[in-house]
């Protein structure tokens, strides 16, 4: 399979799911939707994942789970500090993935 291929399908999984799409939304502006944290910097050293979890009302497994489906994607990059995972967005990666759904457009059928 073209690696082109491989990754834009990776990509496409990666945003299939309301729950990502919202996460990505907020790790685009984190200072916007989350509040300070204790430890680490919103935009440079990503938001902690107990943070996202209380915002978006699923368990902390699910929401990793979510995380990990946009780290293996790219969208997403994730830091250890003490014993917290914080996630931040790639965007340069995001960027990428608005060229390759772009390339993806296709012709409207009309009757």
């Amino acid at each position: 399979m073209d690696a082109d291929v491989s990754s834009t399908a990776e990509l496409l999984r990666a945003l299939g799911n309301e729950h990502r799409l919202t996460i990505l939304d907020w790790l685009s502006d984190p200072r916007a939707h989350f509040p300070a944290q204790r430890d680490g910097d919103l935009v440079t050293d990503g938001v902690c994942v107990g943070f996202i979890t209380d915002k978006i009302g699923l368990s902390q497994p699910t929401v990793t789970n979510h995380l990990q489906y946009l780290s293996k994607a790219g969208l997403v990059t994730s830091k250890r500090i003490k014993n917290w995972a914080f996630y931040r967005l790639v965007p340069e990666r995001v960027e990428e993935a608005r060229a390759a759904l772009a390339r993806l457009a296709l012709p409207v059928q009309r009757p």
